[in-house]
């Protein structure tokens, strides 16, 4: 019981530190990682195979 205690107290502080990065990052979103609509892989060439 103790270590699902401990789980719980560790997610919750990683679901609030990944909340206050939102929110204090300029879009307040996360990265777009879909190659296709990421600008920095399309300077590069590379595409996505859709």
């Amino acid at each position: 019981m103790k270590l699902f205690i401990l789980v719980v107290i560790l997610v919750g502080i990683a679901l609030v530190l990944l909340c206050i990065n939102i929110l204090v990052k300029k879009d307040g979103r996360f990265p777009e990682t879909h190659i296709g609509k990421n600008v920095e892989m399309r300077k590069r060439g590379i595409h996505c195979v859709r």
